[in-house]
């Protein structure tokens, strides 16, 4: 089997309400596609979510000379051959892009061999856990709003959720997760995220305050790149810190690693380097007895996270957080009467752009 062909799509449409975190309003939404043909037909996907507004495949021409002619299977000598940090850099929308040819190519094997990635991958368990990702900050938002929209997603039976933090002063903010504590109970998990929008100093006093509303995790208290901004809040509280959705490639894991100051990772496979360099942090991790908690959208994480055993939860997004993503594909997920993310059990990745909703907002 040969790659014959690599194109490209992207759509791009406005949210009913904006939304902001520590750091950033998201106004629109979008997704990026990547298409690979194959001389026996099959034909993969990889996609791609927002980034602010920018195309993350638009990089993607660049290497399609280099892929037709090759063998899809062999996904790893592709990744390294696309992968050359003195042309394209080490980090960034060219990482991205990679990501997504390489998940088309774990489409295009799974396929091939007439098995789902999951089970292409090997499965540890049937299905995920989940957590909803929320709490944005927004127009007029009370805390009373706040409290009935994370009551809401509990309802939907996830293990817990997670809000944003950052916007505001540490004082108001501990207020804030002090009403979300209150509100989904005790017995569910409660992260916050901040988006690096805090100094280490600021960090550490948010974390003091919020530390008696038993806080899975504080994720990205420091900018991604403050390593050292990490190990002094680390070193001040007893809030397991978790990082990584902004960090690329295994390498860029090594040394979140190597701080000692991150004991959740959070890889995001459609931006850090695809399923290829996801299996080789998952690996990293365990070698570290590390946890996992795979960033962003569940189309990919679902079959990723029923496949690594460190994997702790895989992130939810429901139709409230974006009125179009959930149908933008052709399997939309839900949660399981148990609260649990199933992965998809028919051949590839197992899903598919849903045009009928898509075309609509398409741009290219």
């Amino acid at each position: 089997m040969r790659i014959t062909d690599l194109r490209h799509e992207y759509f791009r449409w406005k949210k009913n309400k904006a939304i902001a975190n520590g750091k950033h309003t998201y106004a629109y939404c979008g997704l990026a596609v990547i298409i690979i043909e194959t001389d026996e037909g099959i034909r993969g996907y990889g996609f791609s979510g927002p980034v602010l507004g920018m195309n993350a495949f638009f990089l993607a021409e660049e290497w399609k000379e280099k892929l037709i002619g090759q063998d899809p299977m062999n996904i790893d000598y592709i990744w390294n051959k696309l992968y050359v940090p003195k042309i394209i850099g080490r980090k960034g929308l060219a990482t991205r892009a990679i990501s997504g040819i390489d998940m088309a190519l774990w489409d295009i094997k799974a396929k091939a061999l007439g098995v789902p990635l999951s089970g292409l991958l090997g499965k540890c368990r049937d299905g995920v856990p989940a957590y909803i990702g929320g709490g944005y900050y927004g127009k007029d938002k009370t805390l009373k709003d706040l409290q009935k929209e994370m009551e809401h997603y509990i309802s939907l039976g996830v293990a817990g959720v997670k809000m944003k933090i950052g916007a505001l002063s540490p004082r108001e903010d501990a207020l804030r997760v002090k009403a979300v504590r209150e509100a989904i109970g005790p017995d569910k998990i409660l992260m916050v995220d901040a988006n690096g929008a805090y100094s280490y100093y600021r960090a550490i006093e948010l974390a003091k305050r919020i530390e008696e509303y038993d806080i899975y995790c504080f994720e990205e208290p420091v900018a991604p790149y403050d390593c050292e901004g990490m190990k002094r809040v680390a070193e001040k509280t007893v809030i397991p810190l978790a990082a990584g959705e902004n960090e690329y490639t295994k390498w860029g894991f090594r040394e979140l690693i190597e701080s000692k100051a991150v004991p959740i990772l959070n890889p995001a496979p459609f931006l850090m380097g695809g399923v290829t360099e996801f299996l080789k942090v998952a690996a990293l991790s365990q070698a570290y007895c590390l946890e996992l908690a795979p960033h962003g959208d569940q189309t990919i994480n679902v079959s990723l996270g029923v496949s690594t055993e460190n994997v702790s939860y895989v992130e939810y997004y429901p139709e409230e957080y974006d009125e179009v993503w959930l149908h933008a594909f052709d399997y939309p997920l839900c949660l399981n009467e148990d609260g649990l993310l199933l992965p998809p059990d028919r051949p590839g990745i197992g899903f598919k752009p849903n045009y009928q909703i898509l075309n609509q907002y398409r741009i290219m």
